[in-house]
């Protein structure tokens, strides 16, 4: 071999010996944290779908996707304010008063109202609901947990003390034919009815707009900014005070149609639905990939994780499992969650 050759093949082992790092799992998983809840959703349907061959009939597909559609709506607000950095504890109060507010001033006074007109009323109950949170975030300057929990309290006394407390298990009519709505219906050979109903379509709109929100607009770099860093985001410009007033203004808007989306599905209208639902909403959106410190989050891990809580809370039944350990099994995946996403920090 002569010098030049020698030369040659040196350089190049020393450009290989010097490349970029080979990424680990780990570091991909937590890269792109959608990918680990997909791979635990992926695990779930192979074990209940071995178990029991049934979970992949069409309707118990579409069973699920309604399932989601509520609690998608709450995950959606819940992501936005947790990359803004806060937390929201009060979603599910603001949509039972919202809901049940709204069906029964229907109920009594307008019967005849439209559809439209009422998910129009409980988007703007829901959102004046949000925007009060953000405003006394801002004003009082606590802790977002510490003032939605006192809200949350708050809007359930009033529902509880001022609206009512009586089931309405007539809804009115327009909210009735929606929740019986469908996109698609399908008969099978052995006489099961596979039904996707028409309220998953306000959860695509709001995925849809949320994503448009946060990618598209000036607002939505404000709120990873803020959730990322707080003194870096004030020096650039941005204003904390309009942040709050929007992020807990949107989850209010997506818990008021979450509410209208719930009576018209369930056709009851009770003030003491949706209590509980706080920690799987939470849940499913730390399971997407969101950071409970803020500054990040996305539309399609919190689908994602809302897929899988919804899984495991309706489906694993099917497999043997008894509903006692459903949330040990959620705790599980979130504690391997925060493993696989804490690698990011470190990568």
């Amino acid at each position: 071999m002569n010098t030049s050759t020698l030369k040659n093949s040196t350089v190049t082992m020393t450009a290989a010996d010097l490349g970029a790092p080979k990424i680990t799992v780990r570091q991909r998983l937590a890269r792109h944290p959608q990918l680990f809840t997909l791979a635990l959703i992926i695990a779930v349907c192979l074990v209940v779908g071995a178990i029991n061959p049934e979970f992949f009939q069409l309707a118990m597909v579409f069973d699920i996707v309604r399932a989601c559609t509520v609690l998608g709506l709450f995950a959606l607000g819940v992501m936005i304010v947790l990359a803004a950095g806060g937390i929201d504890v009060s979603f599910a109060a603001i949509a039972a008063l919202t809901m049940y507010g709204i069906t029964k001033l229907v109920m009594t006074q307008f019967p005849e109202t439209s559809m439209a007109v009422i998910l129009i009323a409980g988007a703007v109950g829901g959102t004046l609901l949000g925007v009060l949170n953000g405003l006394m975030v801002d004003w009082l300057k606590a802790p977002s947990l510490i003032v939605t929990i006192g809200t949350q309290y708050l809007y359930r006394g009033i529902l509880l003390t001022f609206v009512g407390t009586v089931f309405f298990m007539n809804v009115p009519h327009s909210m009735d034919a929606f929740g019986k709505l469908a996109v698609w219906r399908h008969d099978t050979a052995t006489g099961v009815h596979a039904v996707l109903p028409a309220t998953v379509l306000v959860l695509v709109a709001a995925a849809g707009l949320t994503w448009w929100l946060l990618n598209r607009t000036l607002m939505g770099r404000a709120v990873y900014a803020i959730g990322g860093s707080l003194p870096i985001a004030e020096r650039l410009g941005y204003k904390l005070r309009a942040v709050h007033i929007f992020v807990f203004g949107y989850a209010g808007f997506l818990a008021g149609l979450a509410g209208i989306v719930h009576v018209s599905s369930t056709r009851l209208a009770n003030p003491f639905d949706l209590v509980g639902m706080e920690l799987d909403v939470i849940a499913a959106v730390i399971l997407g990939g969101a950071r409970i410190t803020g500054g990040s989050g996305s539309v399609s891990g919190t689908l994602l994780g809302v897929l899988l809580v919804t899984l495991i809370n309706n489906v694993l039944i099917l497999a043997g499992v008894p509903s006692t350990w459903q949330k040990v099994i959620v705790g599980t995946f979130i504690v391997l969650a925060g493993a696989v996403f804490a690698s990011k920090r470190s990568s």
